[in-house]
Parts: structure tokens; sequence; C-alpha cells
């Protein structure tokens, strides 16, 4: 039973990575951009937050560092698309490489740091239950309001007016302009917005999931929390259990090897991947469900006449 504690345990911290990353893409598809450059602020968040922590102490300034690092990123990137008209995906894989290259130069110093020995997360009473406090209640705060974020988001974009401009802008942007909302400005603070949070994604992994600096240590999260967006069909609790789920298959593969499976460690090591293309494939059957639910500007430059 103490084995199966644990897997839920490092599920839940697993997919909060994996769902904090996908609410940010997630708020900027809503309004139609698609950021292919998840990967490249992913793995800036994590060096600038890591680098952060090693030279002040401070897990808080460490976060946000990282929202900051993301922010700024993709306000590069939501600066060339949107004002530039360049191409959405051909800037996206550049931000990725980016801040690929970028991350391993900076982060050449630091993968021999230490960062404060990390505190022990645990809540009142609830966790000291057996097997349900180690598996649910001693978990980084960051775990707990990730779900709270995802029902914010929630209430955000289905039950206020601004939400309900933003997913506008999404579905026709031509129409929302000609309304008189400023569609790029929107969509300027939906990519930054949505940039923080990779940038949070990025920060958790280094201080709080690993916690540890290891050049390309991101490992396609990235690409993951891309691809679950569209799993999700862009819907924010689906986002959540979807990371869940990716969480947990992540998880597995180390489980399976501390039962002593004997599976190779390259296939169990695949595993997310190999769920990633299976998901795509099963939900690709039924294109039309996706377009029902997928913003109909998504990807598509916006020229605002006059």
């Amino acid at each position: 039973m103490e084995s199966y504690a644990l897997l839920l345990a490092s599920t839940l911290n697993a997919g909060t990575v994996l769902a904090i990353a996908s609410l940010g893409l997630l708020i900027n598809e809503k309004v139609g951009v698609v950021n292919l450059g998840a990967e490249g602020m992913m793995l800036c968040a994590a060096i600038a937050g890591y680098a952060t922590v090693v030279l002040t102490g401070s897990d808080a300034l460490g976060f946000v560092a990282g929202m900051a690092a993301g922010a700024v990123l993709s306000a590069i990137f939501a600066y060339l698309v949107i004002w530039l008209n360049t191409n959405q995906y051909a800037t996206g894989l550049a931000l990725t490489l980016f801040g690929t290259g970028f991350s391993a130069f900076v982060g050449t110093g630091y993968v021999q740091a230490r960062i404060p020995e990390r505190v022990a997360y645990a809540v009142p009473l609830l966790g000291d239950l057996p097997w349900v406090g180690p598996a649910l209640f001693r978990h980084h705060p960051l775990v707990y309001l990730t779900v709270v974020l995802a029902a914010a988001l929630i209430w955000f974009l289905y039950r206020t007016r601004a939400g309900l401009v933003l997913r506008c802008v999404g579905e026709s942007p031509q129409s929302a302009h000609a309304l008189g909302y400023p569609v790029r400005r929107i969509r300027l603070l939906a990519v930054v917005a949505g940039g923080a949070l990779c940038g949070l994604a990025g920060a958790y992994l280094s201080l709080v999931y690993t916690p540890l600096w290891v050049e390309g240590m991101v490992a396609g999260k990235g690409w993951i929390a891309l691809a679950l967006t569209t799993f999700a069909t862009w819907r924010p609790a689906r986002v959540l259990l979807g990371a869940y789920l990716f969480g947990g298959v992540t998880m597995l593969q180390f489980h399976l090897q501390g039962l002593g499976v004997d599976v190779p460690s390259q296939l169990l090591s695949s595993l997310p991947y190999l769920a990633t293309i299976v998901v795509l494939a099963l939900i690709s059957r039924n294109p039309q469900w996706i377009r029902i639910n997928m913003p109909a500007s998504l990807g598509k430059p916006f020229y605002p006449e006059g």
C-alpha cells in the first residue's frame, strides 16, 4: 500500500508541471495564438528560478524569476507574431531552439550548485492520516494552487465578460475588432499570461520536482503540455485530468522498475511519449469533434483594418 501511495503522490507532483504549462498554453490558444516555444520558455524559467534561489535562498523570488523569464520570452514572441505577423509555428520553434541553447549556456555554472534544503510540507492533521496523508496531503502548496488555478480559469472563461471577450477574439478577431475591442492588445496580454504560467511550471520543475539544474531537464514536457491542450479539447478541467494522467504514466516507469518488472528501461522511458501519440491518434479519428471545440482563428494571423 505504501508503494501505491508513493506512486499517487509522485503522479500529482509530475502532473502539476504539465498542468501549469498546459493551462498557460490553453490561454494562448483561446485567443488564437499557437506557441510552440513552451519547451524553451520552461528551460529558461527553470534556470532563472534555480539561479535566483542559489543566489538569494528565497523560493518565492525563484518562482517570480521563473514567471518573469517566461513572460519576457512570450512578450517577445507575441510582438513578433502579433505586430510583425511572423509565422506562429516557425517563431515558436525558434523560441524553443533559443531557449534550449540559452539555458544551457547560462546554466553551465549552476550544474554543481546547490539550493537550500527543501521544506517538508504537510496539511495539518490530514497529512498524518495513514496512506491518504502521504498520497494527497504532503505536497508543495503549488500542487493545490494548480487545482484552484484551473477552477479560476473555468470561472474566468465562462462566467465573466472579460473571458467572453477573450474567447470572442479566439473565435472571430474580425468581429471583436469591429465591436471596438483591441484585439492585438488582448492577444498580447493572453500570450504573456500564458508564458508566465509556462515559466512557473519551469521554475517548479527545477525547485520542487527535481530539485536541481541539468541541461535539457524539461525533457519534452513542453511538447507534452502542448499536445495536452488538444487532447483536452481546450477545456481547463480536462487539461487538469489529462495532466495527472500523463503524470501517472511518467511515474509508472519508475514504479515498475522498483517492483522489478523485467521490461527494458528504454521502453519504460518512452511511455509518456507513446501515450501522447496514442491519445492524439485516437482523438484525430473524429476531426469534426476537434473542429467544434478548437478556437476558429487558432494559428491564423490578424490584420486589423483601419
